[in-house]
């Protein structure tokens, strides 16, 4: 099994700052892409932004310029460095990663979610 656990949620007011960290523990072989969703009151879970082990990412385009994704590969951790947050950006950011657990195996797994709240 594969553990994914969050940190770094919190409430910032606009324009603040914030950090998430996820690392990811287990039976891990190698991991591939590593992301962040979050999900809103009554809104669907969307991509954030992600990252693949050469270092490749992709962004929302809400959030591209504001946020950064970043990782290391030696301890199977990534970060979400998000900055000129929004009220709008309110919401449950989860880690995911598609790990492979041995040479044949390969899946999502997803962290238990952190609450990400801006407000004044």
């Amino acid at each position: 099994q594969v553990q994914l656990v969050e940190s770094g949620g919190g409430l910032v007011q606009p324009g603040g700052s914030l950090r998430l960290s996820c690392s990811a523990s287990g039976n891990i072989f190698s991991i591939h892409v590593m992301g962040w969703y979050r999900q809103a009151p009554g809104k669907q879970r969307e991509l954030v932004a992600q990252i693949t082990s050469g270092g490749t990412t992709n962004y929302e385009d809400s959030v591209a310029g504001r946020f950064t994704i970043a990782r290391d590969n030696a301890k199977d951790t990534v970060f979400l460095q998000m900055a000129s947050l929004k009220p709008e950006d309110t919401a449950v950011y989860y880690c995911s990663a598609r790990v492979r657990t041995n040479p044949v195996n390969i899946r999502d797994y997803w962290g238990q979610g952190t609450q990400v709240t801006v407000s004044s």
